[in-house]
């Protein structure tokens, strides 16, 4: 079994057709396919199913295909070790939006001192799409979010961040029940049914965790729109007699002359930041290394006061 094998597998899989596969590592099609057909004749077991659409990856195939991943990724890893004696080689490191604006710049300093060889690859995007990116061996680590800390045992939890309301300054004014509610008030459920909301759609958890916060409240929400994207988000919000509801990281990059920011009167509203790989016994030392220092920097904002609504969770 060879590398290259591997790698024309692991593409087609991937690609979910020969052809593109093909293309996109610049080989013959017929010469791609004789490779995975050698493939499975040494493993004696069918690794693709065609299908009218392309391939597909058998039951055996799909377990071969996670560990051929593995495979390949160790491989590039014992390159750059190989290459330099010093701890070294690429982590790539996921990310919220807001998780990125509170944790990029400070992590890659702290990288940077520390372990200077190592190269990083920031990704940023959201929560469900990063938890894809892991699965699928693209990401060593990424900061994802659960309530539940037992959900993963690869995941460690880090700090719980309050959710917050941020409208723009004169909208709580000009709704009844909000009148004089000075910057940094808490809000109630009852209070927060009185405003127009953009939000995310239910596809992603922190949706659900504040429709649960209005269902404890016996209040339905009244979502203006739904809005997949902070950035987009937060410029409807600055823009239109509309609130939203979101963690520290948001409020920390909120413009605060538009925009006040008031903590959420509901103790259970909260999302939890972990730090998550998908097998520990799957990083390599310059990803072990890189972990270490993300929960240090994560911790120490909290310690410091640089996080808003933060709270650590034991170590």
């Amino acid at each position: 079994m060879e590398l290259r094998q591997l790698r024309y597998f692991v593409r087609v899989a991937e690609l979910g057709s020969i052809g593109r596969a093909a293309r996109e590592l610049n080989v013959v099609a017929s010469a791609l396919s004789q490779q995975i057909s050698r493939l499975e004749t040494e493993l004696a077991t069918r690794l693709l199913m065609r299908t009218h659409t392309g391939v597909v990856p058998t039951a055996a195939g799909a377990a071969f295909l996670r560990q051929a991943q593995l495979t390949l990724r160790h491989a590039e890893s014992a390159v750059a070790a190989a290459r330099e004696a010093r701890l070294s080689g690429t982590v790539s490191v996921g990310f919220a939006p807001a998780t990125a604006y509170m944790l990029a710049r400070p992590y890659y300093a702290a990288m940077a001192e520390r372990h200077p060889n190592v190269r990083l690859h920031l990704v940023e995007g959201l929560s469900g799409s990063l938890a894809d990116q892991l699965n699928a061996r693209r990401l060593d680590l990424a900061v994802l979010f659960q309530n539940d800390a037992g959900n993963s045992h690869n995941a460690i939890p880090i700090l719980d961040e309050r959710l917050f309301l941020l409208a723009r300054r004169g909208l709580l004014l000009a709704r009844r029940g909000l009148l004089d509610l000075p910057d940094g008030q808490p809000v109630t459920m009852a209070q927060l049914a009185l405003l127009p909301l953009a939000l995310t759609s239910k596809a992603h958890g922190m949706r659900a965790w504040v429709q649960a916060a209005f269902e404890r409240a016996g209040r339905e929400p009244w979502i203006a729109v739904e809005v997949d994207g902070l950035t987009t988000l937060m410029d409807l919000v600055k823009s239109n007699a509309m609130a939203t509801i979101q963690p520290g990281g948001t409020v920390a990059r909120a413009d605060r002359e538009l925009l006040s920011a008031h903590p959420i009167d509901d103790p259970f509203l909260f999302r939890r930041s972990t730090v998550r790989c998908v097998n520990e016994d799957e990083l390599s030392p310059a990803a072990l290394a890189a972990r270490a220092v993300l929960t240090d920097v994560m911790r120490g904002l909290v310690r410091q006061g640089g996080w808003p609504g933060a709270t650590l969770l034991e170590s």
